[in-house]
């Protein structure tokens, strides 16, 4: 049985569920949730020896961080693949898969996420609005300047749905989540680009899969179809 351990709304999570929902792994695939930083499973450090989420069990096999995950799942599945057979295109889904963890979750997802639900929801402290709106001021044109310029059609690279989809998509969904725009003046295809990539199918599913926390946290599902 194929077990992954994470939290709901993470955007590494995520990455590695859809994964296995683009497989068609959903039918031996469980999600244990959720693992709660202070309080992890017994056997945690060897699940996960970086004490980060997720983690995947497959039979004895054990295997943490979501690339990784993601990379196993698609060497084991090739159905469906999620990179590219030319070499170029698969370089530039593991770039973008590497921005998307490094850059956009690191520089505008993580701290946006911490100051407006984790400060004042579970802390019970003030949100920084400085953070914020440096964040939102300074950090995000730069970013979102370069997702519109790489963008030149329905997905990043190729004609098919890719890892570097899976991974950008997901933190600009959380993103969304917390009630921040992206607004369609500045940045028109990246605009588009997310709305239809939320309306496949695999994103459909993790959405809907996670609905009940959007819901117990009180995120924003306004931008949703």
């Amino acid at each position: 049985m194929l077990t992954i351990y994470g939290v709901p709304l993470s955007v590494h999570t995520r990455k590695a569920l859809m994964t296995a929902m683009h497989k068609n792994l959903d039918h031996n695939f469980e999600v244990v949730i959720p693992v709660i930083p202070d309080s992890p499973p017994a056997n945690w450090p060897t699940l996960s020896p970086t004490g980060l989420i997720p983690a995947l069990r497959d039979g004895e096999f054990t295997l943490a961080d979501s690339t990784a995950i993601c990379l196993y799942l698609e060497r084991k599945h090739p159905n469906a693949p999620l990179l590219p057979a030319d070499n170029q295109m698969c370089g530039r889904a593991l770039w973008f898969d590497a921005y998307a963890g490094g850059t956009i979750f690191r520089q505008i997802v993580h701290p946006l996420f911490h100051q407006i639900i984790v400060a004042p929801r579970i802390r019970k402290i003030a949100t920084d609005q400085a953070i914020v709106d440096t964040v939102l001021e300074q950090v995000r044109p730069k970013i979102f300047s370069y997702l519109e310029s790489q963008i030149d059609g329905p997905f990043l690279v190729g004609p098919s749905l890719t890892l570097a989809d899976l991974a950008v998509a997901s933190n600009l969904l959380t993103y969304r989540y917390l009630g921040c725009p992206i607004p369609p003046d500045q940045y028109p295809k990246l605009s588009r680009y997310l709305a239809s990539i939320l309306d496949l199918d695999v994103f459909r599913r993790a959405i809907a899969q996670e609905r009940p926390f959007v819901d117990q946290m009180g995120l924003d599902r306004g931008f949703l179809n």
